[in-house]
């Protein structure tokens, strides 16, 4: 099975132009969920995601699934906590504070990136309130398990990569599945026109205490 070490720019895969199979080797997004993944409740932050079983450093775990939609459309949505921004092209370009990715691939010359991008936002978004997967109730950590991929197969549009989960190190049957949310602190306003702050409850060594 495919695996990946660390994050990178882009990963593409085969899709509907190749001559190759379902079967194929380069369709990790496309195969759905191999391991065994259970939703419980925690103490204090909510609803939370466990595996049943061994991953393997490097393995797919899920794709976040929801509805795509403008990010501009749900900007005034402050009580949804399943938007995920597909910010692939602002972390290409390190904006905002974002962590480069390592091992930089090539983007296709017909992709609609600009290398002189300015935009500090996504323009689009995944929205799991509606519809999702169990992707959506993975929690956030300061020293996550997991790590987010970009990923493109059927065509080349950055601006709507599928996101992916990938296990960053083995993770033992029975613990928690994390990632980090990515936000800056002081970066939530809410519908007054406030700064929202919310405790991080993660519980890692080196949290950051605030989650935004």
């Amino acid at each position: 099975m495919f695996r990946l070490k660390e994050a990178r720019d882009v990963v593409f895969e085969c899709g509907p132009e190749c001559g190759c199979g379902p079967d194929c080797g380069n369709r990790v997004s496309q195969k759905g969920i191999k391991y065994k993944l259970q939703v419980f409740c925690t103490p204090n932050k909510g609803w939370a995601v466990r595996t049943l079983e061994t991953i393997p450093a490097g393995a797919p775990v899920c794709e976040y699934i929801g509805v795509l939609r403008r990010s501009d459309e749900v900007d005034n949505d402050t009580g949804n906590s399943y938007i995920f921004d597909i910010d692939c092209k602002q972390t290409i370009h390190g904006i905002e504070g974002r962590k480069r990715r390592l091992g930089h691939v090539p983007l296709p010359t017909n992709s609609p990136v600009d290398d002189k991008i300015t935009e500090n936002e996504a323009e689009f978004c995944i929205d799991g309130s509606s519809y999702g997967n169990v992707a959506r109730f993975i929690n956030h950590s300061c020293e996550p398990n997991l790590f987010i991929q970009c990923v493109l197969s059927d065509h080349t549009d950055i601006n709507l990569a599928r996101v992916m989960l990938f296990a960053s190190k083995k993770i033992p049957p029975r613990q928690e599945l994390t990632y980090d949310y990515g936000y800056q602190l002081d970066s939530v306003m809410g519908s007054d026109g406030n700064i929202k702050k919310m405790p991080c409850h993660c519980g890692a060594d080196l949290c950051r205490k605030r989650l935004y």
